[in-house]
């Protein structure tokens, strides 16, 4: 197995944003992914595209696809601005409540500690999400937290199993087939075929 960094490299000429994408400054890549479920409780949509901004890489964006598919609900976004003054950010996920207001804000990959305390701070209704592509990663986070002592209650961490994760940053292409099966909780666990392979994909939910 290959680590990530190397990965990367092997897994460029990507693909780009639903909505606006105007989070994380201009595009370098974007990805289609063509997305199947035979999941009734998770009616996919035909397609979406994700894109990679300059300052991301292909962990970024297959984090994102991930995320995507664990949190797909009604009204769920991608990368688009939510042109809100009191938050200066855009989130990988967003789902907006009926007031139009974040009901989940999700963030994948890096992400500071005070900007998680901002949107705790801002957002006081919304869940708040950390996608990350190891369990390793995952409590590096919420060892972060415990140090800068923010709020306990606030904060979800979805670590994701390192191998399954790096296995399917190398199948990455500009154009990928998903067909989603199921996500389960006992044991956790995401169920299904990326570009013509089977994963079961572990994952932690660690909480802060």
């Amino acid at each position: 197995m290959l680590p990530a960094g190397e990965l990367e490299c092997r897994a460029s000429g990507k693909a780009g944003a639903v909505g606006n994408s105007g989070g994380g400054g201009a595009l370098s890549s974007k990805f289609a992914f063509r997305l199947l479920s035979e999941d009734s409780r998770r009616p996919l949509p035909s397609k979406i595209i994700i894109g990679e901004h300059e300052t991301e890489t292909a962990v970024h964006v297959v984090l994102k696809a991930l995320a995507y598919l664990f949190f797909y609900r009604d009204r769920i976004q991608v990368e688009t601005d939510l042109h809100l003054d009191s938050v200066p950010f855009v989130p990988d996920l967003a789902q907006l409540d009926y007031t139009m207001r974040p009901a989940l804000w999700v963030e994948c990959g890096e992400c500071s500690v005070a900007k998680l305390n901002k949107l705790a701070t801002k957002l006081p209704e919304a869940e708040i999400w950390v996608v990350r592509p190891s369990r390793a990663d995952g409590d590096q986070l919420l060892l972060a937290m415990k140090r800068a002592e923010l709020r306990q209650g606030r904060y979800h961490v979805l670590a994701l199993e390192t191998e399954g994760f790096n296995e399917i940053l190398g199948l990455l292409q500009p154009r990928n087939e998903v067909r989603w099966y199921r996500l389960q909780m006992d044991p956790p666990v995401m169920q299904f075929d990326f570009n013509g392979l089977w994963f079961e994909l572990p994952f932690d939910i660690l909480e802060w």
